[in-house]
């Protein structure tokens, strides 16, 4: 099931997708009835996602065409900061050697962790701010997110399915010069208009665990980034157990858990995006997501 956050005039909703998925039924149709995206994510049984699913056929007459309404992120405005992984393909590990160190290379025993705070997820279409005024070298990465259905501490790999509600994308824009100059990634990561996400957030009962989804990154048309979620380095069991182990992760968090090689820090010379730059984040099964550079 495809579930997104909309405008209608200036009220913001959540709402399924049809099966064609050019138009939505309000989640209250299909009896859920929750606050906002987060809401449903952490308070939604499985028994009321498959209700719904079930009688979305059955609600053509209140289904509303998607041209009418405004397509946000599914989550607006996270609740807590996402934590992200970083360098976790090998291939982007060895692009990231020429910018970041050596350090970055080769074989990646534990995982990179650091948070990117968003105060508002770019919704589809919507622009990336560029801050030119201080990023030199700004740059994009198509990541798999997923959203923490209940509170995870002390979780063993092997029962991380129950935890997860559903999946989205994410661009984890970046500003390189600032990543690299503060030796952290917080600051580099987190500016306005940092985080497009979208187009909806799928329930986790759509694939398999762990999914191994085709992802793909174009800028301008032109393929930069292809590989699969199953090439991992640390997968979504092990990040569940190894983030979980003595800290709390609470309900209704994002992780995102990385970007495939190529990126634009990774060509030589590089590729940053500039202003009229269009990105284009696809996964298999979720959906695209298209961003112009401002």
């Amino acid at each position: 099931m495809k579930l997104i956050t909309y405008l209608q005039g200036d009220t913001e909703h959540i709402g399924v997708l049809t099966p064609e998925e050019q138009h939505v039924v309000p989640a209250e149709a299909l009896h859920l009835h929750f606050a906002d995206m987060t809401d449903l994510a952490v308070r939604m049984t499985d028994e009321q996602r498959d209700a719904a699913a079930a009688e979305l056929p059955q609600k053509t007459a209140e289904a509303i065409p998607l041209e009418q309404v405004k397509v946000l992120a599914p989550i607006p405005r996270p609740a807590h900061d996402i934590i992200c992984l970083g360098v976790n393909f090998s291939e982007h590990a060895k692009e990231s050697v020429g910018v970041m160190g050596k350090e970055y290379g080769g074989e990646r025993k534990f995982p990179i962790y650091f948070a990117k705070h968003v105060n508002e997820a770019v919704a589809p279409g919507d622009s990336i701010q560029g801050h030119f005024d201080i990023v030199s070298e700004l740059d994009y990465e198509v990541e798999m997110a997923f959203v923490v259905r209940k509170d995870i501490l002390g979780t063993k790999a092997e029962d991380a399915a129950s935890y997860l509600f559903g999946y989205t994308i994410m661009n984890d824009v970046s500003a390189r010069c600032i990543q690299m100059r503060h030796k952290q990634w917080f600051r580099g990561k987190s500016l306005d208009g940092f985080a497009p996400m979208g187009p909806c957030l799928v329930t986790a009962d759509s694939f398999p665990f762990p999914p191994k989804l085709n992802l793909t990154c174009k800028v301008n048309g032109e393929l930069r980034q292809k590989c699969n979620t199953e090439l991992y380095i640390h997968n979504i069991p092990y990040v569940i157990e190894e983030l979980s182990h003595a800290m709390k992760i609470p309900a209704g968090t994002i992780i995102s858990m990385g970007t495939p090689a190529g990126v634009g820090m990774g060509f030589v010379p590089p590729k940053y995006l500039k202003h009229g730059d269009v990105v284009e984040c696809e996964i298999e099964g979720i959906g695209k997501i298209i961003n112009p550079v401002d």
